[in-house]
């Protein structure tokens, strides 16, 4: 589980919650927790137009599939699948070293060690003998097919994140509409009605956009930069195998894919692994 992410939420919304509970007494200063004062931010008019008017936008921009995913989405965000470039490169040198030994075919029998279905779809194709560079036509074709759903995806809460707040204007303005009708009523209770429409539209639209689509666009960012990086490892790896390349220098290539954060921390472990060794030997 992302305890970062839930974390954040629980805060977030505690604090929230909190805020808008808070009552405050002017002459004295005390402040003290008024749950009823929550009766305050709710307005089924402003629900209905910042809520359904996001909804009903993105209906028109997106198909019914992409409303599918969201369950997936929100499982990605809270309990994501880890992935470790470095476990990869440690898979792709074992199978390296298999076929420097024992040929390309002997690969076949250990791919069942392996979980990953791009990593298992690849290496049949070398088992396979097909052409090295059909094998990276096709390699890079499903990297851009992969891109595109993802994006897609972040796409759909990106754009949620642009409707709420729009919607929340319009809210604003149907609130100050209504607002400037009945001035001349002096009925103050209309006042203050359309005056709370007019404000809690566009705090409805701020919450939704910044709270919730935009962390979660930027969430399945960083998820699919994760799994783009170890992609991309798998295909020059699979495609170092193909040419025959020594497994020491596919490591070193495929190290070298690596952010600088990641080959530094290595370089580290390295160091004090090294280190551990010659004490050991001077004791």
């Amino acid at each position: 589980m992302d305890i970062m992410t839930l974390l954040g939420w629980l805060v977030g919304s505690v604090l929230i919650v909190g805020s808008l509970a808070l009552k405050t007494d002017f002459e004295t200063g005390a402040m003290s927790f008024d749950v009823l004062q929550l009766l305050n931010f709710w307005d089924i008019t402003s629900v209905a137009i910042v809520f359904g008017g996001t909804i009903a936008a993105l209906m028109v921009s997106f198909p019914a599939k992409v409303f599918t995913k969201v369950p997936k989405h929100m499982k990605i965000a809270l309990l994501p699948r880890k992935y470790n470039a470095m476990d990869y490169i440690g898979q792709i040198v074992n199978f390296a070293k298999e076929a420097r030994m024992n040929g390309l075919l002997a690969i076949e029998d250990k791919l069942n060690e392996t979980d990953d279905t791009f990593l298992k779809n690849s290496l049949m194709l070398v088992v396979d003998s097909v052409d090295p560079e059909k094998v990276k036509a096709l390699l890079e074709t499903e990297l851009d097919y992969f891109t595109d759903r993802h994006v897609s995806d972040m796409g759909f809460y990106n754009k949620m994140s642009e409707y709420a707040p729009a919607f929340g204007m319009i809210g604003t303005l149907v609130g100050l509409i209504n607002l400037l009708k009945t001035l001349g009523d002096g009925d103050m209770g209309l006042l203050a009605g359309n005056m709370g429409v007019a404000l809690i539209t566009t705090f409805y639209g701020v919450i939704i956009a910044n709270f919730f689509a935009k962390p979660v666009a930027n969430i399945l960012k960083m998820r699919h930069d994760e799994e783009y990086l170890c992609r991309i490892v798998i295909m020059e790896g699979v495609m170092a195998i193909q040419d025959g390349d020594n497994p020491k220098f596919i490591e070193e290539k495929l190290v070298r894919l690596l952010p600088s954060s990641q080959t530094e921390a290595l370089s580290e472990d390295a160091s004090g692994s090294s280190s551990k060794k010659k004490g050991k030997k001077k004791k």
